[in-house]
């Protein structure tokens, strides 16, 4: 296989290269160097500088790309036609036509696209999960997520960084995706959403405040408040349910993983929490745990444990959040192929 991109990239290569029964690394590309050769201090890896150079050898199964976001449909496409399967950072592209346009050269190639989702394989949120499968937790009331980040103007320094047209949106895109993705991983695709976004703590085209409303199917609710101009950092996630409420840590980057705190409702509740914990089998976590899953997974002759379909409820609750945003109304999931942000919601 072949990581591509050794800036989050390097992080994927310690993954991969955790898993040594799994996964070979045999070449490393970025136009840095240094991070090329970072990775080889870790790694067996031969040196590319670019995506053409690693597409022109003959012994890839898997590129993994963590290449800017506004570089991810081309390159996506490219891999796949080239015959080779794709792992992909986040946002994986920046529409819904563009995720429809993958799963079409997905089917007319027989390879497959994971993106990353790596937040899913905390332990903390893995717990919840398990305690909604177990069927311990009724229904949700409410969901509230905090994600109170710092970035100061230097961040931005990077040329790709804060731009509609390279980095595709800005917090709700580019750091609240996985905030997002842990509430409807456990409560589901919300029915409506309402957004308000700005732009007040640097000088960029990207939004950097958000607050979020949404409607569970259930009728249940979910909101979320979201700023890059916190002193201090955190995020922090609350759900409420008939029989128990869960309550994430609030480290800034790490608040998927343990310690999480459940709190029933009733002894009986109590008693069957701690019944369905004692079956709780922790995995590897982050990157290292989704990508044993996606081995277990190829073994099995199964698709990835992450899909162009996660993607697409992804960016379909974006495109809503975008929308409600622009036009300061209330929008109803699913969005449809004739919306006027299907095509992405970059000015």
């Amino acid at each position: 296989m072949a990581v591509v991109g050794l800036g989050v990239g390097a992080a994927h290569a310690d993954g991969f290269r955790r898993l040594p029964d799994d996964y070979e690394i045999v070449v490393a590309a970025d136009p840095d160097a240094s991070r090329v050769e970072f990775v080889q201090s870790f790694t067996d890896a031969a040196a590319a500088s670019s995506l053409d150079e690693v597409l022109a050898r003959d012994d890839l199964d898997v590129v993994s790309l963590a290449t800017p976001p506004f570089l991810h449909l081309d390159q996506v496409r490219a891999v796949l036609r080239a015959g080779a399967h794709v792992i992909c950072e986040k946002p994986l592209v920046g529409s819904l036509a563009q995720v429809d346009e993958l799963a079409g050269i997905e089917a007319e190639t027989g390879r497959w696209v994971m993106p990353i989702f790596q937040y899913r394989y905390g332990r903390g949120l893995q717990k919840l999960l398990h305690l909604i499968d177990a069927g311990v937790t009724g229904r949700c009331h409410t969901v509230s997520v905090d994600v109170s980040w710092r970035r100061r103007p230097e961040y931005y320094e990077v040329a790709w960084r804060g731009k509609h047209a390279t980095e595709l949106g800005g917090i709700l895109l580019s750091h609240c995706v996985h905030a997002l993705d842990m509430v409807t991983l456990a409560v589901g695709q919300p029915v409506r959403a309402f957004a308000r976004t700005t732009t007040r703590v640097n000088d960029v085209e990207t939004e950097d405040c958000a607050s979020v409303s949404l409607e569970l199917a259930d009728g249940g609710f979910a909101t979320m408040s979201a700023t890059l101009g916190s002193p201090a950092e955190i995020s922090r996630h609350r759900f409420c349910f008939e029989r128990l409420s869960a309550e994430s840590n609030t480290a800034a980057y790490e608040n998927h993983r343990e310690p999480w705190m459940f709190t029933a409702d009733s002894d009986d509740d109590q008693a069957a929490i701690d019944e369905a914990l004692a079956t709780f089998e922790p995995g590897p976590e982050l990157y290292k745990g989704q990508f044993a899953q996606l081995a277990e997974a190829v073994r099995a002759g199964k698709r990835p444990p992450v899909t162009l379909a996660d993607a697409r409820s992804s960016l379909e609750l974006l495109t809503a959040l975008y929308w409600s945003a622009d036009q300061g109304v209330d929008v109803a999931l699913p969005i449809e192929d004739a919306h006027d942000f299907y095509g992405g919601w970059q000015p």
